[in-house]
C-alpha cells in the first residue's frame, strides 16, 4: 500500500499565504513525478504544479510567480508555497505522486484525499 496525506490547507486572507505538505508512505520503489491539482467549487480539476525528481518544475499560468513547489526526496514530501493568494485560488488541492512500489516495474498514479484552501476575507 502507499498512501499520500496532505497537510495545510485553510482559511486565508486574500494577500495571504499557505504552505501544503503532502507525505508519501508505504512501499516505496522509487517516485517519479509529483505535483498538485485543485478543483475550485463548481470547476473541473486543473494542474496547478508539478516537479520531476530532479527538480524541474512546471506552473499553470495562474499561479506562476506567486506558487512554489519544491520536494525533498529523502523524506519523500512535496510542497507547494501559496503566496498572494487571491480568492479564486479558493480550491480543494489535491496532491499527486506518480510512484513504482517495490517488487514492481510500472509507474502508476496515486492520490491523495485533498485539503482545502479558502481565501476570503
Amino acid at each position: 500500500q502507499v498512501q499520500l496525506v496532505e497537510s495545510g490547507g485553510g482559511l486565508v486572507q486574500p494577500g495571504g499565504s499557505l504552505r501544503l505538505s503532502c507525505v508519501v508512505s508505504g512501499s516505496i520503489g522509487s517516485i517519479n513525478v509529483m505535483g498538485w491539482y485543485r478543483q475550485p467549487p463548481g470547476k473541473e480539476r486543473e494542474l496547478v504544479a508539478s516537479i520531476t525528481r530532479g527538480g524541474a518544475t512546471k506552473y499553470v499560468d495562474s499561479v506562476e510567480g506567486r506558487f512554489t513547489i519544491s520536494r525533498d526526496n529523502t523524506k519523500n514530501t512535496v510542497y507547494l508555497q501559496m503566496n498572494s493568494l487571491k480568492p479564486e485560488d479558493t480550491a480543494v488541492y489535491y496532491c499527486y505522486a506518480d510512484i513504482r512500489r517495490l517488487a514492481t516495474s510500472r509507474y502508476l498514479e496515486h492520490w491523495g484525499q485533498g485539503t482545502l484552501v479558502t481565501v476570503s476575507s
